[in-house]
């Protein structure tokens, strides 16, 4: 059974960090390509970065703030979130598809975790 499972969310303070984790089970992470989206209230779901066995990417509104690693060994993808603003405000979920290069577009995306509340506030 696939599953993706997130963790670290939580309250921090704005130009704290925060790693969130992305722990994959059912299958060998290592052979798919793993994004990370967000989602804050009344907005749409957008990518944020994202990890292939090729390559990676962030969206401009996190680079240079943000780092995604995997650890093939744990079967789990992390994302490092450095300087966070309030506008990081949001719900992160990180997903899996078969593409075998980075994408931002939801509908590319077949599982999904249930999410992780991110809140940058004072």
């Amino acid at each position: 059974q696939v599953q993706l499972v997130e963790s670290g969310g939580g309250l921090v303070q704005p130009g704290g960090s925060l790693r969130l984790s992305c722990a994959a089970s059912g299958f060998t992470l290592d052979s798919y390509t793993i994004g990370w989206f967000r989602q804050a209230p009344g907005k749409e779901r957008e990518g944020v970065s994202c990890i292939s066995s090729s390559d990676g990417g962030y969206a401009d509104s996190v680079k240079g703030r943000f780092t995604i690693s995997r650890n093939n060994a744990k079967n789990t993808v992390y994302l490092q979130m450095n300087s966070l603003k309030p506008e990081d405000t949001a719900v992160y979920y990180c997903a899996r598809t078969r593409l075998t290069r980075c994408s931002y577009y939801s509908g590319n995306y077949d599982y999904w975790g249930q999410g992780t509340q991110v809140t940058v506030s004072s």
